[in-house]
């Protein structure tokens, strides 16, 4: 199966004219023109699940928003560009090569769960993808197509749980990024408050409402990643039957990949669902001469792949089959030469610094686990340490509010147990002594050379950049921009 084009254009599309011409802004047309059942009933025979990592049945997030949303305040619809998964350059790539899609996506949502206002959050440090969406949304304003619903450009912090729904919802409202309990579709964008003092002491959007029970008007969001959304214009109109030309039964359409790490070159490509993962890394990527892969890390998220499992589908099923995930489609080829203990040491590191220390096994637990192993790759930790490293893997997932702790589980044990033969050697010290390895988001993709955000070398577990860590946790260091109440 050869890379394909429905979401990712041969080539950028580079004005809403141009978009236009190719037929864009007919789905929403459409849309607009039926019910939001047919349209709901269609995305959910289509088959299409969320493109960010979680894989939901997108017909089926969509349904329960609309059931549940409010009678006082209208739905927020939020598409989720705050890519910074290592591995992944997805978003990133779609939103410059055709932001228009994603955003007619995002207004078909809202049409059809009466959202009031679309946010298209971004990473503010992705100044390139920023510009082209703020002009993109210009010029369809200026076309007339945007109304009844505001469409915004939320440029939000680099830290990796702004990714997180919930998360995102927070730093929405001018908090730091820290996951929430409620799920969006419970609670959303907006603060109900009750008083006039509440409505002033809210640092983001709030809502002032009569009511003897706030939670009662409580708008729920609808937040869906931005290859979901850039998904939905071809589903509505050319229909259902048309988006499972492609893929598998279970994983019908297509899904963007991102290829990195022990390859000749980097790169960012669209597939058929049910593509070999070992025909994506050739196409995008190929092995460097004269080094075979030894397996491949699907960003951190889940457990690592083996060389022997590269001719896995990709397809949702089959990759749970194996043990690990489809995540986001970023993967990081590791090949012979590579040390195991040392890619676990950096995947380790990246997800203990960016756990916020709401609860206490992701950050605490996290962080000895980072040191171990990080210890363990110098040639500097004995048996016993070993063995402290398999018992905090385990523990860091306790009573988790989000997947982070889980994933870090899954990466360090999967790690462990594929490689356990590369432990021994570190701990007797016969092995090479060698550093964690540099795990971070991938800043750009050119001529086939993925660039890394080096600045996370500098991150502190506190989120600091300081040279010294202070010993607080996220959450505790920025507890005066946090809204203490319950959410």
């Amino acid at each position: 199966m050869a890379a394909t084009t429905r979401v990712l254009s041969a080539a950028p599309v580079a004005t809403y004219e141009d978009y236009l011409a190719q037929r864009g802004g007919s789905g929403l047309e459409a849309a607009r023109a039926v019910a939001p059942e047919v349209v709901i009933d269609e995305i959910d025979a289509a088959g299409l699940r969320g493109r960010g990592g979680a894989g939901f049945p997108t017909g089926t997030k969509w349904r329960t928003v609309r059931e549940v949303g409010s009678d006082v305040l209208p739905t927020t619809v939020i598409v989720n560009g705050a890519e910074g998964e290592p591995g992944t350059f997805k978003d990133h790539t779609i939103l410059l090569n055709n932001p228009y899609q994603v955003i007619e996506g995002a207004l078909i949502a809202a049409t059809v769960v009466s959202g009031g206002e679309v946010v298209l959050a971004l990473k503010a440090a992705a100044s390139d993808v920023v510009r082209r969406v703020r002009a993109a949304v210009a010029e369809m304003d200026a076309a007339g197509v945007l109304a009844p619903i505001t469409v915004r450009v939320f440029e939000g912090p680099g830290e990796y749980l702004y990714g997180e729904e919930t998360a995102l919802l927070e730093a929405l409202n001018g908090r730091p990024p820290f996951p929430r309990i409620t799920p969006p579709y419970r609670r959303g964008a907006v603060d109900v408050v009750l008083t006039d003092d509440e409505a002033a002491s809210g640092s983001g959007q709030s809502a002032l409402v009569e009511m003897a029970d706030g939670n009662d008007a409580a708008p729920p969001a609808l937040i869906d990643n931005v290859e979901t959304m850039a998904n939905v214009p071809g589903i509505v109109l050319h229909g259902a039957a048309w988006f499972r030309e492609c893929g598998t039964e279970q994983s019908p359409g297509t899904i963007v990949c991102t290829v990195s790490g022990g390859t000749e070159s980097a790169g960012v490509g669209e597939f058929e669902m049910g593509t070999p993962l070992r025909e994506v890394i050739e196409t995008l990527g190929g092995a460097e001469q004269g080094r075979p892969v030894k397996a491949v890390m699907p960003g951190v998220s889940n457990s690592i792949i083996p060389a022997a499992a590269l001719d896995t589908a990709l397809t949702y099923e089959s990759m749970a089959q194996l043990g690990s995930g489809l995540g986001s489609a970023g993967f990081i080829v590791l090949t012979e030469g590579d040390d195991m203990v040392a890619v676990a040491a950096g995947a380790s590191r990246f997800l203990a610094v960016e756990s916020c220390g709401q609860c206490t096994p992701c950050k605490r637990d996290g962080l000895a686990l980072s040191e171990l192993l990080a210890r363990l790759a110098r040639n500097e930790a004995t048996i016993d340490d070993v063995a402290e490293i398999r018992d905090l893997a385990r523990m860091v997932s306790e009573e988790a509010r989000c997947s982070l702790a889980n994933q870090h589980e899954a990466i360090v044990t999967s790690l462990f147990d594929e490689f356990d033969g590369e432990v021994a050697p570190h701990v007797n010290q016969t092995a090479p002594a060698a550093e964690p390895m540099f795990v971070a988001e991938i800043l750009g993709v050119t001529d086939g050379l993925a660039t890394l955000d080096e600045s996370r070398r500098g991150k502190q577990p506190d989120w600091s950049f300081d040279e010294t860590d202070s010993g607080k946790r996220p959450v505790e260091r920025l507890a005066e921009h946090r809204d203490h109440a319950t959410q």
